[in-house]
């Protein structure tokens, strides 16, 4: 039926009319309803033999324009008069007359008025679409979807008729919101809180959406908002106890002192509740930054690692909820990414209820000036997500709308949007003054009424509730509130509480010495056997590219003589820990195959869209590999709430290219780093860097070790740059192997993925742990003159110069794990070379950027010289010409020639010690000396 939309001519439905005689269902339902009881002979509305009139098809026209348009001509706005839209919905834009508004019209059977006027038309039409709701749902495509919305909203006249019960509970809630906001502004004054106000009804929306939603199948709903109206939820929604907030505002000191805690508005919280009828719901209110949206992508994770341990993969047993500011979900591009997420295969969670608070303003900005769409909500568009707008003023009309959402996300698994149009009472926060820049808007704002006074005037009138009883409910909660301040002040310490703490109850946090020796990780000989068959054996009948079958056979063989590669090291950690009944989860933009056809963890069958998977052959838990959308904010953060949701599984994100990282700066920033200080929320996520000097520019080369290093602190990351499968292999163990979790950041390798040397054997996979350093054991210790610290790729630049000079005297030591730095295994290094005459610090990075700048800070007791290349504002050049000169420069400082009349094959320093500083040059000079 939509593709008739705004452009029916008669020609077209006079074929949908004959159509629909000869088989009723060969036309939509709305068509259907439309042509029912239409008999040619049987009513002078219609003219000559079998076709409609004139005046029927524009009757049509302008129902369908309802449809459309109505949305643009609502009573949504409560404080200022709505932008105006052309054509409107007058007759006349549709050929239609005054002198028609008496006569009677067939085409009010579309929507439920049998032989109505024009007039009696347009007024029904009016209640459903043109009053204080406004729907967006023609473009949704599917007509099961578009039927269904209209079958809800247009016999219904898009009202609800809610029992006098039921109102006053709508007044409770309104009380609860209004008067929360009220008593902070009166005890705490001048202090940040952002207040819910001129948005109060978001309280009864969302206790309606976890009433309803409970009696609709669901058991937990996950919640995630920036900090507008948060405190406001966490009390009256979350139930946290009133003393804990006020607490909050007056306290000085946290119960647990190690804690550097966060501001009140950014804590999360989990509670389980009961519903007015009786139903227990789990609620979890994600933490959240400043920045506004991050949380959306975050709370996503979450729902979607509860909904597959929780609740088996049931959709309808959890309901994720996504607040939004309306400045925000029209600018932030983190919002278009995690609705992309919406209907994938490996980040669907079954719909999600975005509620946007719409301000109409976006700290000082106003909305038109804010974007170029016509509403903030425009981006449910992109998946065909219908939205309600909603006037914040009239709340039984949000709370119809709240239902439908809820039916329609539990019916079709799909996100609904709901536009709360409202207004903010004070400032961006309640010491900032909006009339400098609106006056005109909060001129209009200072005059007018909260929505609980709003809503208690129409009760009483409505003789629902006497002035007595609103009064006397109002100061119940006032009295409630008292109490609960009185009690703060006798204890104002400040507890953060954990969140999921059902999940993180058997787990600790870290300390120092946890980090000094690995745990060991090593596995059994007959589990590791098991694994590498079911990924080396291809099961008959499953035909494989020649290409994959040859890298197969090539595991198969590297095996069978003990030997495993960088791949085939890591699948045999994710087999031997699904095998011991951990899930593992690998998500990135490549991450079947990998960036650089290495991994290969999903066999594509010929001539199908099939995949094979062997490690989903394991039975003892899962395993699941998805390629994600380009996306690096949105999916990261994803995966760090699924990780924070699943602590016993193991939770992988990899970056295509390691820089690439950049893009979801702020997760790593405002969640991944500082979680734990700020809101004692941990998580074992593990990030996969590709990184390596290797003359493929700027932009391949680093994925900027530096500024994890600049992150870390307080032992809250692991940043490992692993230079052997078997220590990969350990490093991925490593993380389910204790008692705590912490993020693990893992700078991998590209161009010696295949290296002949980067190969371990399968008897180090069977014992041992990881090796936060790996010393040389190919030196006579009491000759060595020099010690090279180096960490990753470079080493095997170094290792193969070294070899092809025969060199005895150098000492090549790997920096696994750069932090927490591994002081005391380093500290028996140079104790192990007593003869040194020179310590360095080697890497290919810049020397403003890699690890440098960090590790120095560590060797106080010896004289350490960096060799690097120079200082730069990008990490490395464009020409891999220039690359390689820069690169075979580096690996000469340490493997200097002989100058002198010793003529050895390099500098043994017995007659000279130092050498020039290496300046790196322009790309022109290293061109004009090519």
């Amino acid at each position: 039926m939509e593709d008739f939309l705004g452009n029916i001519d008669p020609k077209t439905l006079e074929e949908l009319y004959q159509s629909w005689k000869i088989n009723p269902h060969s036309v939509d339902e709305g068509w259907q309803k439309f042509f029912m009881g239409f008999d040619l002979a049987l009513s002078d509305t219609f003219g000559q033999g079998s076709t409609l009139s004139d005046l029927e098809f524009k009757v049509i026209k302008l129902i369908e324009a309802y449809r459309l348009r109505g949305h643009l001509f609502t009573k949504t706005n409560p404080v200022r008069a709505r932008r105006e839209y052309k054509p409107t919905l007058d007759i006349e834009n549709f050929g239609l007359e005054q002198k028609h508004l008496k006569l009677k019209f067939k085409a009010g059977e579309l929507i439920g008025l049998s032989n109505a006027t024009l007039s009696d038309i347009i007024e029904r039409l009016n209640r459903i679409y043109c009053s204080s709701i406004g729907v967006e749902y023609m473009y949704l495509r599917e007509p099961k979807l578009i039927n269904w919305i209209q079958e809800r909203v247009e016999p219904t006249l898009n009202h609800t008729e809610f029992t006098a019960k039921q109102k006053k509970h709508i007044l409770y809630h309104l009380i609860a919101a209004v008067g929360f906001e009220q008593f902070i502004h009166k005890k705490f004054i001048g202090q940040k809180r952002f207040s819910l106000e001129g948005l109060e009804a978001l309280i009864p929306a969302l206790d309606a959406t976890i009433e309803h939603g409970a009696e609709q199948g669901a058991k937990e709903f996950v919640i995630g908002m920036a900090h507008r109206g948060r405190l406001n939820v966490i009390t009256n929604i979350m139930q946290k106890p009133f003393n804990e907030i006020f607490a909050e505002f007056i306290g000085e000191s946290y119960d647990d002192e190690s804690t550097l805690g966060d501001v009140k508005y950014h804590l999360g919280y989990s509670n389980t509740v009961e519903t007015d009828y009786g139903k227990k719901v789990r609620l979890h209110l994600v933490p959240n930054p400043s920045h506004l949206e991050t949380v959306g992508p975050v709370a996503e994770g979450i729902a979607r690692a509860r909904i597959d341990d929780e609740h088996g993969g049931d959709v309808k047993s959890l309901i994720p909820i996504v607040i939004h500011g309306d400045a925000a979900v029209a600018a932030q591009g983190v919002v278009y990414e995690t609705i992309q997420m919406s209907r994938l295969k490996g980040y669907s969670t079954g719909g999600t209820i975005h509620i946007v608070l719409n301000n109409q303003v976006g700290f000082t900005t106003n909305y038109t000036d804010a974007r170029s769409s016509t509403y903030s909500t425009d981006v449910a568009k992109v998946t065909l997500s219908p939205v309600f707008h909603v006037n914040a003023d009239d709340p039984e009309a949000l709370l119809h709308v709240i239902r439908l959402a809820v039916d329609f996300r539990q019916t079709f698994h799909r996100d609904v949007f709901i536009d709360l149009l409202g207004y903010r009472k004070y400032g961006h926060n309640e010491g900032d003054e909006p009339r400098f820049t609106q006056p005109l808007l909060y001129e209009l704002i200072s005059k007018h009424p909260n929505v609980r006074d709003i809503y208690t005037k129409y009760l009483i009138e409505s003789k629902v509730i006497s002035s007595g009883e609103a009064k006397q409910m109002q100061e119940q909660y006032n009295d409630l509130l008292e109490k609960h301040f009185a009690k703060a002040k006798e204890n104002p310490k400040i507890k953060i509480k954990h969140f999921l703490p059902e999940k993180w109850n058997a787990y600790r946090y870290s300390q120092s010495s946890d980090f000094e020796e690995s745990p060991q990780t090593g596995v059994s000989a007959d589990i590791i056997e098991n694994v590498a068959k079911l990924i080396t054996d291809i099961p008959e009948g499953i035909p494989l590219f020649k290409k994959l079958i040859k890298i197969i056979d090539e595991r198969k063989k590297n095996y069978n003589d003990g030997k495993v590669d960088w791949a085939m090291a890591e699948l045999l950690a994710y087999g031997t820990l699904i095998y011991e009944g951990h899930n593992v989860r690998l998500s990135g933009q490549d991450s079947e195959r990998g960036t650089f056809s290495h991994r290969h963890s999903a066999y594509s069958i010929q001539g199908t869209e099939e995949k094979y998977y062997p490690l989903q052959l394991i039975p003892n838990a899962k395993f699941s590999v998805y390629n994600s959308l380009l996306s690096e904010y949105g999916v990261l953060g994803f995966e760090y709430g699924y990780s924070v949701a699943l602590p016993e599984g193991l939770t992988i994100w990899e970056a295509q290219f390691g820089d690439f990282h950049n893009v979801a700066q702020v997760i790593i920033d405002q969640y991944l780093s500082s979680a734990e200080d700020k809101w004692g929320l941990q998580s074992g996520l593990v990030l996969l860097l590709p990184h390596g000097f290797e003359g493929q520019g700027p932009e391949h080369s680093s994925a900027r070790i530096e500024r994890f290093l600049t992150l870390a602190a307080r032992n809250n990351l692991q940043i490992v740059n692993a230079t052997t499968p078997a220590n990969f292999f350990h490093a991925l163990r490593r993380q389910l192997k204790r008692d705590f979790r912490t993020p693990l950041v893992v700078f991998t390798p590209k161009s010696i993925l295949r290296h002949p040397k980067n190969v371990s054997l399968v008897k180090e996979l069977e014992n041992g742990s990881f090796q936060e350093v790996i010393d040389d054991n190919k030196v006579n210790e009491s000759v060595v003159s020099r010690v090279v610290f180096c960490s990753g790729k470079i080493y095997y630049d170094l290792l193969e110069r070294k070899e092809e000079l025969d060199v005895d005297d150098i000492a090549l030591v790997r920096i696994e794990q750069l932090y927490p730095f591994p002081q005391s295994q380093v500290d028996r290094v140079l104790d192990r070379y007593p003869n040194t005459k020179k310590w360095l610090w080697i890497q290919e990075e810049p020397k403003n950027m890699g690890a440098w700048n960090f590790v120095k800070e560590f060797f106080d007791d010896v004289p350490i010289e960096v060799i690097s290349r120079e200082a730069s504002g990008s990490p490395a050049v464009g020409l891999s010409k220039i690359h390689s000169l820069e690169q075979v420069e580096i690996i000469t400082k340490v493997f200097r020639p002989c100058t002198c009349e010793l003529k050895n094959k390099y500098c043994g320093l017995q007659c000279e010690e130092g050498s020039k500083r290496f300046e790196r040059k322009n790309q022109f000079e290293y061109l004009d000396n090519k």
